[in-house]
């Protein structure tokens, strides 16, 4: 079908945040487009999935997308992200779903402020351990009490599987010298970190800016990727280690698959981006509710708030 000339989707006339399936994943078939709906095709058949319903498409190995479906899919306020299998490596993105700058310009300011960034710091802890009231804290007390809690989870998971347990230790440059826990550690992370990294973009924040981890071009991800570490990436890695896989990076990484596939990772990842960045909590059907609006690039002031753009301001001759 032609599409040529047709005439771009406004944002009012997509489907609410609220009616759309947040995450869709496929892989091993043929994605192409039929009206205004991607078909994914393979020995099965033929399934027609409505591209305005969707907030995110998960593209996993062994697919092939036609120009037809991208253009498609960016016309209905959706975002394409490639991943690896289930999801649990990064490799490339398309357009955010993001209508306005908004978060990833909170993100910015409040990365750029040390009050408003130590604040976020603060409330990443807390997530972790809530237990815990670190409203005084300096980010030296920060860094000292997650050190500190951490190292007690080690060596909890250590008693209950019954691995040996002498401390997180690993050389990237020689897999082979790491023992098996941290082997699998190291693997179940890097799953982890691919969903984050899928997640962060498709919001349109940057995964460069992050606000305890700084200086590399995932830092965000370190940080997100952190709060979901002591419930999904440890416990996995001490079962594994304890087992008696000759294979224990790939276990690992067919275990974190399925574990974050049936988790809602990617709903519970994006609320608590949207909580850290912009103070709302909202269930996850409104995660996605400020994509939809009908932005119009403003231009900054230096003196006041943003003027509109698209209008004249110069003297008349």
């Amino acid at each position: 079908m032609s599409t040529i000339g047709r005439r771009p989707t406004s944002p009012k006339e997509l489907v609410r945040a609220a009616d759309r399936i947040s995450f869709v994943y496929l892989d091993r078939c043929v994605i192409n487009r039929d009206s205004n709906a991607i078909t994914a095709t393979d020995e099965r058949g033929t399934v027609h999935i409505p591209a305005a319903a969707v907030g995110v498409l998960l593209l996993g190995p062994g697919t092939t997308i036609t120009h037809q479906a991208i253009a498609l899919m960016s016309d209905s306020g959706s975002t394409v992200v490639w991943v690896g299998e289930r999801g649990v490596r990064y490799y490339a993105h398309g357009a955010s779903l993001a209508r306005t700058s908004r978060l990833v310009q909170a993100q910015a300011e409040a990365v750029s402020n040390s009050r408003s960034r130590l604040r976020i710091a603060r409330t990443m802890y807390e997530m972790r351990f809530p237990d815990e009231d670190v409203s005084e804290l300096t980010m030296q007390q920060l860094r000292g009490r997650e050190g500190t809690r951490v190292r007690r989870i080690y060596r909890e998971h250590a008693e209950r599987t019954g691995v040996e347990w002498t401390g997180r230790s690993y050389d990237r440059a020689d897999w082979d010298t790491s023992d098996p826990i941290n082997q699998a550690l190291s693997a179940a992370n890097a799953a982890l970190y691919g969903v984050v990294h899928s997640v962060i973009v498709a919001l349109g924040c940057s995964p460069a800016l992050g606000f305890v981890h700084t200086g590399h071009h995932r830092s965000f991800v370190y940080d997100i990727a952190d709060l979901y570490k002591a419930v999904i990436t440890i416990p996995a890695a001490f079962d594994i280690a304890a087992g008696s896989s000759l294979d224990v990076a790939g276990e690992t990484r067919r275990q974190m698959r399925d574990a974050l596939h049936g988790g809602k990772l990617l709903q519970r990842c994006a609320h608590d981006i949207q909580l850290l960045l912009l103070g709302e909590d909202s269930d996850d059907t409104n995660t996605f509710e400020y994509f939809e609006i009908d932005a119009i690039a403003s231009l900054w002031d230096e003196r006041q708030e943003p003027v509109s753009g698209g209008v004249s301001y110069g003297d008349e001759p």
